[in-house]
């Protein structure tokens, strides 16, 4: 008896086809596009507060020295940024992602300054806050972009306050 091909049981394939897979690929490529830029910014903003933290305890430590000496220089007839006391270094301070300096102590007896710290590693390359003695908050780089906001931006267009 010969046998009929028709009648021979048939076996199925187990696994996926091309078109799953690729579906499966691009379904995945949609998904990582939309989420590492929102993680990267969320990473970002968290070593931001680096910068205002260190922004807000310097200014707390220049109006000490000027309480203890009524200018922020090194002396009466110095524009020069003092050694603070209870600081890891003169300025400029390092730390892990921005470098805090200070200028603009205007004439002498300096009366004013303003500190501004400046990002120097990975995420925070591009971007730059102020403070001066009065309290007046700043952003004068945000993503390499030049900026004039009165205040410290932590996204484009939102200030932290």
């Amino acid at each position: 008896m010969k046998s009929n091909p028709s009648s021979r049981p048939q076996r199925h394939a187990a696994g996926f086809t091309l078109i799953e897979m690729m579906v499966a690929v691009v379904l995945v490529s949609i998904l990582a596009s939309i989420a590492i830029p929102s993680y990267r910014s969320y990473v970002r903003r968290g070593q931001f507060a680096e910068a205002f933290a260190n922004l807000a305890d310097l200014r707390v430590k220049m109006e000490q020295y000027y309480q203890d000496n009524k200018f922020y220089g090194t002396t009466a007839t110095s524009t020069a940024c003092p050694t603070l006391p209870n600081t890891p270094s003169a300025f400029p301070i390092a730390g892990k992602y921005f470098t805090v300096s200070c200028g603009n102590l205007g004439a002498a007896p300096a009366q004013t300054y303003t500190l501004t710290a400046t990002g120097t590693a990975g995420l925070t390359t591009g971007y730059a806050y102020t403070l001066n003695q009065s309290g007046t908050k700043g952003t004068t780089s945000f993503d390499g972009a030049s900026s004039s906001a009165a205040c410290w931006l932590t996204k484009a267009g939102a200030c932290d306050n």
